[in-house]
């Protein structure tokens, strides 16, 4: 079994708020993968002492624990489970039912002899390659689907839309939302390889059309993650002024991570 994970931060001056993880179970059987992607709040409060980096430090450890340890309870679960785990830790010291309480995107994969689970929260995508090739990308496209004109402001977007009916949901503070995640069951002969990408990492599809899915999965496959993201680093400091900058490019460069799995 080949993996790999890179996952750099969008500027070296700042801690990276994402997090990736590989777990293989003691017995040899089967494995998980997890990578969030942390929601950098905007300037202001947040009702929470605590860092991104802290709490996507805590939910992915969880998630990373739960889904090797507890084999038959399903992903769903086990978010909703790191989840409340995460928020009983700061419950007593944060405001947990502010909208910008630390949060994450969520990708979840776990694979068997018998079969590939996945989960995908928010904006950060899966991809899988089957035995001939064919690579199908997982995504959770409510807020790719949002028009821009609701998304003008941190303020309009907290207010009506950011884990709210109608909008888009993330791994934040209140375990059910992990009902609301994109979920699918595969045959574990129909999978041959996993990528899991942050959002950083996707701009080389998202923003700036490099190639599709299947193009970036080989790029991944063949050259390894690492040149992934250098590809988007490069076309970040080309485009510096945002001269071909689409929807979700907020930040010249942001937090890029790559988890890679053949099975």
């Amino acid at each position: 079994m080949r993996t790999e994970l890179v996952s750099e931060p969008g500027n070296p001056d700042r801690p990276n708020e994402d997090f990736a993880s590989v777990g293989l179970p003691a017995s040899g059987q089967g494995g998980s993968l997890v990578v969030l992607d942390g929601v950098t709040p905007p300037l202001g409060g947040t009702g929470c002492l605590h860092s991104v980096p802290w709490f996507t430090a805590r939910l992915g450890g969880a998630l990373t624990e739960l889904t090797v340890s507890l084999p038959d309870v399903p992903l769903t679960e086990a978010l909703s489970r790191a989840i409340a785990r995460t928020s009983a830790a700061h419950a007593e010291t944060c405001d947990l039912s502010h909208p910008r309480t630390p949060q994450a995107t969520v990708v979840l994969a776990r694979w068997s002899p018998a079969a590939v689970e996945y989960l995908v929260l928010s904006d950060s995508a899966l991809l899988v390659e089957a035995p001939d090739g064919t690579v199908t990308a997982h995504l959770d496209d409510r807020l790719a689907r949002l028009p821009r004109s609701a998304l003008a402001t941190d303020a309009l977007v907290d207010a009506n839309l950011r884990n709210k009916e109608g909008g888009f949901f993330t791994a934040a503070a209140d375990p059910a939302v992990a009902a609301r995640a994109v979920t699918g069951v595969l045959p574990r002969g129909g999978v041959r390889a996993l990528a899991a990408l942050t959002d950083g990492a996707s701009r080389w599809v998202e923003t700036f059309r490099e190639g599709d899915w299947t193009d970036c999965f080989r790029l991944v496959r063949k050259e390894g993650a690492q040149t992934l993201v250098d590809r988007v680093r490069r076309l970040e400091r080309e485009d510096a002024r945002g001269a071909r900058a689409f929807l979700g490019r907020g930040k010249t460069h942001d937090d890029a991570t790559v988890a890679y799995a053949e099975l």
